[in-house]
Protein backbone atom coordinates (compact mmCIF):
# COMPACT_ATOMS: atom_id res chain seq x y z
CA UNK A 1 0.00 0.00 0.00
CA UNK A 2 0.68 3.44 -0.79
CA UNK A 3 3.05 4.54 2.49
CA UNK A 4 2.21 8.31 4.11
CA UNK A 5 5.02 10.98 4.08
CA UNK A 6 8.37 10.13 5.69
CA UNK A 7 9.17 13.62 6.06
CA UNK A 8 9.82 15.06 9.90
CA UNK A 9 6.81 17.07 10.89
CA UNK A 10 5.23 16.44 7.27
CA UNK A 11 1.21 15.63 7.62
CA UNK A 12 -0.25 13.27 5.98
CA UNK A 13 -1.97 13.26 2.73
CA UNK A 14 -5.00 12.17 1.04
CA UNK A 15 -6.08 12.70 -2.77
CA UNK A 16 -9.59 11.86 -4.16
CA UNK A 17 -9.77 13.04 -8.00
CA UNK A 18 -13.22 12.71 -9.24
CA UNK A 19 -12.67 10.83 -13.33
CA UNK A 20 -13.93 12.99 -15.55
CA UNK A 21 -16.37 12.75 -18.65
CA UNK A 22 -17.15 9.38 -17.96
CA UNK A 23 -19.35 7.74 -20.55
CA UNK A 24 -22.80 6.21 -20.14
CA UNK A 25 -22.80 2.75 -19.79
CA UNK A 26 -24.40 0.41 -21.76
CA UNK A 27 -24.72 -3.78 -20.77
CA UNK A 28 -21.90 -5.84 -21.53
CA UNK A 29 -19.57 -2.72 -21.51
CA UNK A 30 -15.63 -3.63 -19.89
CA UNK A 31 -15.66 -1.24 -17.30
CA UNK A 32 -11.89 -1.91 -16.26
CA UNK A 33 -10.91 -0.23 -20.19
CA UNK A 34 -13.50 2.42 -20.18
CA UNK A 35 -11.76 3.32 -16.82
CA UNK A 36 -8.17 2.95 -18.17
CA UNK A 37 -8.80 5.05 -20.85
CA UNK A 38 -10.51 7.80 -19.00
CA UNK A 39 -7.32 8.36 -16.25
CA UNK A 40 -5.11 8.12 -19.64
CA UNK A 41 -6.40 11.08 -20.72
CA UNK A 42 -6.50 13.01 -17.56
CA UNK A 43 -3.02 11.80 -17.60
CA UNK A 44 -3.46 9.27 -14.64
CA UNK A 45 -1.55 6.09 -13.74
CA UNK A 46 -2.22 4.07 -11.22
CA UNK A 47 -0.17 2.53 -8.66
CA UNK A 48 -0.02 0.33 -5.65
CA UNK A 49 -2.46 1.17 -3.23
CA UNK A 50 -4.92 3.13 -5.42
CA UNK A 51 -8.51 2.53 -4.48
CA UNK A 52 -11.20 3.02 -6.60
CA UNK A 53 -14.55 3.88 -6.36
CA UNK A 54 -17.48 2.79 -8.59
CA UNK A 55 -21.16 3.78 -7.98
CA UNK A 56 -23.05 0.90 -7.98
CA UNK A 57 -25.35 2.08 -11.23
CA UNK A 58 -22.49 2.02 -13.28
CA UNK A 59 -21.74 -1.66 -12.26
CA UNK A 60 -25.71 -2.91 -12.32
CA UNK A 61 -25.76 -1.24 -15.77
CA UNK A 62 -22.89 -3.48 -17.28
CA UNK A 63 -24.18 -6.59 -15.80
CA UNK A 64 -27.91 -5.36 -17.26
CA UNK A 65 -29.25 -5.77 -14.47
CA UNK A 66 -31.96 -3.68 -15.85
CA UNK A 67 -35.78 -4.37 -15.90
CA UNK A 68 -38.21 -3.23 -17.48
CA UNK A 69 -41.85 -3.32 -15.49
CA UNK A 70 -44.36 -3.81 -17.96
CA UNK A 71 -42.44 -7.52 -17.45
CA UNK A 72 -43.29 -7.58 -13.92
CA UNK A 73 -46.38 -9.33 -12.72
CA UNK A 74 -46.98 -8.58 -9.09
CA UNK A 75 -48.30 -11.71 -6.65
CA UNK A 76 -50.57 -11.53 -3.95
CA UNK A 77 -47.87 -10.56 -1.12
CA UNK A 78 -46.67 -7.24 -3.39
CA UNK A 79 -50.22 -6.15 -3.86
CA UNK A 80 -51.10 -6.53 -0.27
CA UNK A 81 -47.44 -4.17 0.96
CA UNK A 82 -48.56 -2.22 -2.84
CA UNK A 83 -51.60 -0.94 -0.59
CA UNK A 84 -50.22 -0.34 2.48
CA UNK A 85 -47.30 1.81 0.73
CA UNK A 86 -49.04 3.45 -2.17
CA UNK A 87 -46.44 1.72 -4.40
CA UNK A 88 -46.38 0.41 -8.19
CA UNK A 89 -47.08 -3.49 -7.43
CA UNK A 90 -44.27 -4.26 -9.98
CA UNK A 91 -42.21 -2.58 -8.65
CA UNK A 92 -42.69 -4.02 -4.73
CA UNK A 93 -42.52 -7.46 -6.44
CA UNK A 94 -38.70 -6.74 -7.47
CA UNK A 95 -37.99 -5.41 -4.09
CA UNK A 96 -39.68 -8.40 -2.21
CA UNK A 97 -37.60 -11.00 -4.71
CA UNK A 98 -34.32 -8.87 -3.97
CA UNK A 99 -35.32 -8.95 0.11
CA UNK A 100 -35.70 -11.91 2.47
CA UNK A 101 -38.34 -9.52 5.16
CA UNK A 102 -39.46 -6.40 5.45
CA UNK A 103 -38.01 -4.02 8.12
CA UNK A 104 -40.69 -1.48 8.28
CA UNK A 105 -43.56 0.05 5.87
CA UNK A 106 -46.05 2.37 5.94
CA UNK A 107 -47.47 5.23 2.65
CA UNK A 108 -44.78 5.89 0.76
CA UNK A 109 -41.71 3.70 2.36
CA UNK A 110 -40.73 0.49 2.53
CA UNK A 111 -37.79 -0.49 4.37
CA UNK A 112 -36.54 -4.55 4.03
CA UNK A 113 -33.13 -6.33 4.58
CA UNK A 114 -31.87 -7.32 1.05
CA UNK A 115 -30.79 -10.42 0.31
CA UNK A 116 -26.75 -9.36 0.74
CA UNK A 117 -27.46 -8.41 4.52
CA UNK A 118 -27.99 -5.01 4.51
CA UNK A 119 -31.53 -3.29 5.12
CA UNK A 120 -32.20 -0.51 3.23
CA UNK A 121 -35.36 1.46 1.29
CA UNK A 122 -36.61 -0.27 -1.67
CA UNK A 123 -33.83 -3.11 -1.97
CA UNK A 124 -31.72 -0.22 -3.26
CA UNK A 125 -33.87 -0.44 -6.46
CA UNK A 126 -34.33 3.24 -8.39
CA UNK A 127 -34.55 4.54 -11.56
CA UNK A 128 -32.79 7.37 -11.46
CA UNK A 129 -29.89 7.92 -13.72
CA UNK A 130 -31.64 5.29 -16.04
CA UNK A 131 -32.22 6.49 -19.72
CA UNK A 132 -36.07 5.79 -20.03
CA UNK A 133 -37.21 4.35 -23.02
CA UNK A 134 -41.53 4.59 -24.73
CA UNK A 135 -42.13 0.62 -24.13
CA UNK A 136 -42.52 1.25 -19.98
CA UNK A 137 -40.45 1.89 -17.27
CA UNK A 138 -37.17 1.13 -16.23
CA UNK A 139 -35.48 0.54 -13.04
CA UNK A 140 -32.48 -0.52 -11.62
CA UNK A 141 -31.31 -3.75 -9.62
CA UNK A 142 -28.28 -3.46 -7.20
CA UNK A 143 -25.33 -6.14 -8.97
CA UNK A 144 -26.40 -9.88 -7.92
CA UNK A 145 -23.46 -9.95 -6.73
CA UNK A 146 -21.40 -6.42 -5.85
CA UNK A 147 -18.25 -8.26 -3.73
CA UNK A 148 -17.54 -10.84 -6.97
CA UNK A 149 -17.50 -7.49 -8.91
CA UNK A 150 -15.40 -5.41 -7.32
CA UNK A 151 -13.10 -8.66 -7.15
CA UNK A 152 -13.57 -9.09 -11.36
CA UNK A 153 -12.37 -5.31 -11.64
CA UNK A 154 -9.74 -5.37 -9.54
CA UNK A 155 -8.48 -8.48 -11.14
CA UNK A 156 -9.41 -6.67 -14.51
CA UNK A 157 -7.02 -3.76 -14.09
CA UNK A 158 -4.04 -5.68 -12.54
CA UNK A 159 -4.20 -7.78 -15.74
CA UNK A 160 -3.83 -4.50 -17.61
CA UNK A 161 -1.68 -2.04 -15.75
CA UNK A 162 0.11 -4.60 -13.28
CA UNK A 163 -1.16 -2.15 -9.97
CA UNK A 164 -2.56 -3.91 -7.14
CA UNK A 165 -5.50 -1.28 -6.24
CA UNK A 166 -8.92 -1.52 -3.87
CA UNK A 167 -11.86 -1.29 -4.92
CA UNK A 168 -15.12 -0.10 -3.83
CA UNK A 169 -18.38 -0.03 -4.67
CA UNK A 170 -20.93 2.37 -3.68
CA UNK A 171 -24.24 3.26 -2.63
CA UNK A 172 -26.58 5.73 -1.14
CA UNK A 173 -28.22 4.54 2.35
CA UNK A 174 -30.17 6.53 4.64
CA UNK A 175 -29.65 6.02 8.54
CA UNK A 176 -32.64 5.30 10.84
CA UNK A 177 -30.99 8.16 13.29
CA UNK A 178 -29.96 10.57 11.00
CA UNK A 179 -31.02 12.13 8.37
CA UNK A 180 -29.59 12.26 5.04
CA UNK A 181 -28.11 9.43 2.81
CA UNK A 182 -24.51 8.70 2.89
CA UNK A 183 -21.99 6.39 0.72
CA UNK A 184 -21.50 3.08 1.94
CA UNK A 185 -19.66 0.16 0.46
CA UNK A 186 -21.84 -2.65 -0.68
CA UNK A 187 -18.85 -4.35 -2.80
CA UNK A 188 -15.04 -4.42 -2.00
CA UNK A 189 -11.88 -6.01 -3.11
CA UNK A 190 -8.32 -5.23 -2.08
CA UNK A 191 -8.62 -3.15 0.60
CA UNK A 192 -10.06 -4.02 4.46
CA UNK A 193 -13.89 -3.82 4.85
CA UNK A 194 -13.55 -3.98 8.49
CA UNK A 195 -10.60 -3.05 10.05
CA UNK A 196 -9.92 -4.67 13.45
CA UNK A 197 -8.19 -2.63 15.64
CA UNK A 198 -8.80 -3.75 19.14
CA UNK A 199 -5.72 -4.62 20.77
CA UNK A 200 -3.46 -1.69 19.81
CA UNK A 201 -2.95 1.23 22.18
CA UNK A 202 -4.33 4.48 22.13
CA UNK A 203 -2.10 7.61 22.62
CA UNK A 204 -1.74 7.47 25.99
CA UNK A 205 -1.44 3.45 26.07
CA UNK A 206 -4.81 2.35 26.61
CA UNK A 207 -5.61 -0.38 25.00
CA UNK A 208 -8.65 -0.77 22.36
CA UNK A 209 -11.18 -3.18 23.10
CA UNK A 210 -13.74 -2.19 20.81
CA UNK A 211 -12.56 -0.63 18.06
CA UNK A 212 -13.72 -1.79 14.28
CA UNK A 213 -13.29 0.86 11.54
CA UNK A 214 -15.76 0.84 8.92
CA UNK A 215 -13.27 1.60 6.28
CA UNK A 216 -14.45 0.57 3.11
CA UNK A 217 -17.98 2.40 4.51
CA UNK A 218 -15.39 5.56 4.82
CA UNK A 219 -13.63 5.38 1.53
CA UNK A 220 -17.22 5.34 0.13
CA UNK A 221 -18.44 8.35 2.25
CA UNK A 222 -15.71 10.28 1.42
CA UNK A 223 -15.93 9.73 -2.54
CA UNK A 224 -19.23 10.00 -2.79
CA UNK A 225 -18.93 13.87 -1.92
CA UNK A 226 -17.19 13.62 -5.35
CA UNK A 227 -19.82 11.42 -7.04
CA UNK A 228 -22.54 13.78 -6.06
CA UNK A 229 -26.41 12.66 -5.94
CA UNK A 230 -28.06 14.21 -9.11
CA UNK A 231 -26.42 15.33 -12.36
CA UNK A 232 -22.89 15.42 -11.82
CA UNK A 233 -21.72 12.31 -14.17
CA UNK A 234 -18.80 11.55 -11.88
CA UNK A 235 -19.50 7.93 -10.56
CA UNK A 236 -15.68 6.95 -11.06
CA UNK A 237 -13.56 8.52 -7.97
CA UNK A 238 -9.71 7.49 -7.27
CA UNK A 239 -8.73 7.71 -4.14
CA UNK A 240 -4.44 8.02 -3.04
CA UNK A 241 -2.56 8.32 -0.03
CA UNK A 242 -4.70 6.23 2.19
CA UNK A 243 -1.74 3.56 4.28
CA UNK A 244 -3.90 0.11 4.86
CA UNK A 245 -3.70 -2.82 5.72
CA UNK A 246 -2.76 -5.29 2.93
CA UNK A 247 -6.11 -7.58 3.45
CA UNK A 248 -8.51 -8.29 0.62
CA UNK A 249 -11.66 -7.78 2.60
CA UNK A 250 -15.70 -8.13 1.33
CA UNK A 251 -18.44 -5.71 1.52
CA UNK A 252 -20.43 -8.91 3.65
CA UNK A 253 -17.82 -8.21 6.53
CA UNK A 254 -19.17 -5.59 7.19
CA UNK A 255 -22.99 -7.11 7.84
CA UNK A 256 -23.68 -7.22 11.60
CA UNK A 257 -25.42 -10.66 12.54
CA UNK A 258 -28.56 -10.69 13.60
CA UNK A 259 -28.10 -12.18 17.05
CA UNK A 260 -25.70 -8.63 17.50
CA UNK A 261 -28.49 -6.24 16.07
CA UNK A 262 -29.86 -4.77 19.20
CA UNK A 263 -32.06 -2.55 16.68
CA UNK A 264 -33.17 -5.03 14.68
Amino acid sequence: MVAPPTTPGAGLTLSLVAVSNFPLIQPGDDLSRIILKRLKAMTLSLINGDILVLAHKIVSKAEDRIVNLEDVVPGPKAREVATVTGKDPRLVELILRESTGISRMREGMLIVRHRLGFTSANAGIDRSNVVQNEDGEDVLLLPADPDASASRLRQAIKEQTGAEVGIVIADSHGRPFRLGTVGVAIGVSGIPALWDRRGEQDLFGYELLHTEVGTADEVASAASLLMGQAAEGTPVVLIRGLNLPAIDGQAKDLIRPPELDLYR
